[in-house]
């Protein structure tokens, strides 16, 4: 390998890298404009194995929309990515898969709507599958596979004794 071919293939990992983490927090932004536009024109995602939904960018998010009402705190930790890079039509490093692991940690909303410190926390981890495509705009998701591992629940309170006299 030429300085030139290694060079442009560190700053297509710095790419990717960039891209995933822009993913992660447009999820935990609530940022569903941006997260639309980090997938490529036929970009989908699939959130079955968390009990989501497989489907197009757009409808996605619309969903994500929906559940993450629940969880007005959140953040998303991707770790131990793990990259390679594929041929599209003959040339070399035109698509890529990152393979990462997760752990999600968020707070339900308490009755107010908000996150308060009394609010259970809700934790889950497992891995992503992403494949990527270079575009004219840059690197877009083409594919966002959650494998969901495990979760932990938040505890129910415990019943109270009824008060003797």
């Amino acid at each position: 390998m030429t300085q030139r071919v290694e060079l442009a293939t560190v700053m297509d990992r710095l790419s990717l890298d960039g891209l995933v983490t822009a993913y992660a927090v447009a999820v935990d932004d609530g940022d569903w404009e941006t997260y639309v536009e980090l997938f490529a024109p036929d970009g989908r995602a699939d959130y079955r194995s968390a009990g989501g939904i497989e489907g197009d960018a757009r409808q996605v998010a619309g969903w994500l929309r929906q559940s993450m009402e629940l969880f007005p705190m959140r953040q998303h930790l991707i770790v131990n990515r793990r990259v390679g890079f594929d041929i599209l039509e003959q040339d070399t490093g035109d698509t890529a898969r990152v393979q990462a692991d997760y752990v999600n940690p968020m707070r339900l909303a308490d009755r107010a709507g908000e996150g308060g410190s009394t609010a259970p926390d809700f934790v889950c981890g497992g891995r992503y599958a992403f494949e990527l495509v270079r575009t004219g705009d840059g690197w877009r998701l083409r594919e966002v596979v959650v494998q969901e591992k495990w979760r932990r629940m938040p505890h129910p309170e415990p019943a109270t004794a009824p008060a003797t006299d």
